[in-house]
């Protein structure tokens, strides 16, 4: 399993954003390829999809040590700092055009919890302070105007300007309130990783700056202990809102959407891909708090919920995508990101609670992965298969929301934990 998701991500996933993503006229990379295989050079450049190439790419150079993806890795913390920074309110711009002005300026939380993401994965990989600054800087923008004081937990979305916004959705296809549990899915993650990376530079003492590729300037480490202890205390809040307020104490499901106060909004929906992403999420976010009265409160919720995500397993091993228990609606398309969270989770399961069932699901996803979702000869993954089983070509195959994040993390992920059994 781990040799074949190393070709995979190698071969097959980085590969396609290395030799068909880089744009080399505008900088950065382009923002759309179609189903089809059409390369929409003019089209917007999203900050969700630079952010996870940030992610990445700086992921895939920690573990493997390829020089191609520290410059790739590099190319896109650059474009980011030039180009999605918003150098008179802070913050990071939802989009950009083509040649990297500013297209859509709000500010979604949702975007800067990835930007985070990606800035503090580099600076783990690399030592540079000036991404480690980056990261705290939109940490301190998350606190100061998404946190709400009153009822705790984010909210979702403000103008440029910090003030309030009317639309707050992700996308057309999200309920429109204050709170979700995606944003806050996407916020525990990058502080995990923030305290991580906070807690690894300390300990070196030391990290390496590096302004130009292949010159390394050894510096003082930039890492206090109010930084420390602030990342650390946001990070214990978000996983008690997650156990106390997201988690549906009957079902065991997460519920998605909530009013200011956390009652829930939208009906009664089940996110299947989110529930088992956010069963190892959880897990990961207690393991690197490391408190052990925490670790105990949240384990048995992490098996709970991953066992809830059952309900969206299909005999062959995949999984389905949500369904609206209201309506009777059940979108049973096997969408990619669904797919590669659903290995993670039941390989964390099997990892650290033993369950050699876990293990066979995870194996199984990862069988029909490898049959059904690989394009082997453009690369990349395809977005999804239908429950006929005929491909989808109408979504992207890299664009706004089709990145190398879903994918690669999962064969990271299975790569690293498989070193340390």
């Amino acid at each position: 399993m781990k040799r074949e998701m190393q070709d995979v991500l190698q071969n097959n996933i980085l590969r396609f954003w290395l030799d068909k993503m880089q744009d080399r006229k505008n900088g950065g990379f382009y923002g759309r390829i179609d189903g089809h295989g059409v390369l929409h050079a003019d089209a917007e450049k999203g900050a969700i999809l630079n952010a996870r190439i940030l992610w990445s790419f700086s992921a895939a150079y920690r573990v493997l040590e390829k020089e191609e993806y520290l410059q790739a890795a590099t190319r896109a913390k650059e474009y980011i700092i030039d180009h999605f920074i918003d150098p008179e309110y802070g913050g990071v711009y939802w989009s950009v055009d083509s040649k990297g002005q500013p297209l859509d300026t709000k500010k979604q939380f949702y975007a800067i919890g990835f930007m985070i993401y990606g800035f503090s994965e580099y600076a783990r990989a690399t030592g540079d302070r000036e991404a480690l600054e980056y990261a705290l800087q939109l940490f301190d923008c998350i606190e100061e105007h998404a946190f709400d004081h009153e009822y705790n937990g984010y909210i979702e979305a403000c103008t440029r300007d910090w003030q309030p916004i009317a639309d707050m959705r992700l996308s057309e296809l999200d309920a429109n309130y204050p709170k979700s549990q995606n944003t806050h899915l996407h916020i525990i993650e990058p502080y995990a990783n923030l305290l991580r990376t906070l807690r690894e530079l300390q300990a070196k003492q030391t990290c390496d700056y590096v302004p130009v590729l292949g010159s390394v300037l050894p510096v003082d480490i930039a890492v206090s202990a109010e930084d420390l202890m602030r990342v650390e205390a946001a990070l214990r809040n978000i996983i008690d809102i997650f156990t106390d307020k997201i988690l549906n104490p009957e079902t065991h499901h997460l519920d998605l959407f909530f009013e200011l106060d956390w009652t829930r909004g939208a009906g009664h929906l089940e996110s299947y891909g989110h529930d088992i992403e956010c069963s190892w999420l959880m897990h990961e976010s207690a393991l690197v708090l490391g408190d052990q009265d925490v670790l105990r409160k949240v384990e048995p919720i992490v098996q709970m919920v991953a066992r809830a995500s059952e309900k969206g397993l299909n005999a062959d091993g995949s999984m389905i995508h949500e369904a609206n228990l209201d309506t009777g609606h059940v979108d049973d398309d096997l969408h990619w990101w669904v797919q590669a969270e659903n290995v993670v989770g039941w390989y964390n399961f099997y990892q650290h609670f033993g369950n050699e069932d876990a293990l066979e699901k995870a194996m199984r996803c990862w069988d029909y992965i490898k049959q059904h979702l690989i394009d082997y000869e453009n690369g990349e993954w395809y977005w999804s298969r239908r429950k006929d089983g005929t491909l989808n070509l109408d979504d992207d195959h890299a664009g706004f929301w089709k990145c190398p994040y879903h994918n690669s993390r999962m064969c990271l992920e299975i790569i690293e934990r498989s070193q340390n059994l």
